[in-house]
């Protein structure tokens, strides 16, 4: 069986769950990478996505961003000519109450007697102004760490705006 729509976990509600102890077999997260690029280099440009609402964001969709803005920087900049660091890690347990359906799950199941769920997934929960993604580069490549932040917000379940943190007369001149 398939995940549920990204739509149905999106929302803030309630207190986080990432007593992990407490949940059996809570899977793994699909993102392991967080820094990328050049990690030696220290660039003039930072560039940053930022969250205007805040939202939960599913480790799979946190994987989806990294690998879009790494693979257009990758092509257009070079391998080492920019450091993209993801700022956010999948804590928040996601958990589902599965009810059975079809003939006989009113004997087999208790409804929602009990129901804490099951862990299905894990999501970063974000605030509004938090930082997703940061981008440096020289100053020549500053329109495509631009164009790879925007490219890596379509992926993302809330709006996004780029703000520039380091180097702003650098981009001017």
């Amino acid at each position: 069986m398939g995940l549920k729509p990204g739509r149905a976990y999106t929302k803030v509600t309630g207190p986080a769950n990432v007593r992990r102890e407490y949940m059996g077999g809570v899977p793994g997260s699909k993102i392991t990478i967080f820094d990328m690029g050049n990690l030696s280099k220290e660039f003039p440009i930072s560039l940053t996505l930022v969250a205007k609402e805040a939202c939960q964001i599913r480790h799979n969709a946190l994987e989806a961003a990294r690998i879009f803005a790494n693979r257009y920087l990758v092509k257009n900049v070079g391998r080492n000519n920019f450091y993209l660091k993801i700022r956010v890690y999948p804590h928040h347990v996601l958990k589902e109450n599965k009810i059975a359906s079809g003939a006989g799950a009113d004997r087999v199941s208790s409804g929602m007697r009990h129901a804490f769920g099951k862990a299905i997934s894990t999501a970063a929960r974000v605030k509004s102004g938090q930082k997703l993604i940061t981008v440096s580069v020289e100053g020549s490549n500053f329109d495509d760490a631009k164009e790879a932040l925007r490219r890596a917000s379509y992926k993302f379940p809330t709006p996004c705006r780029i703000i520039t943190d380091k180097g702003e007369n650098l981009v001017a001149a």
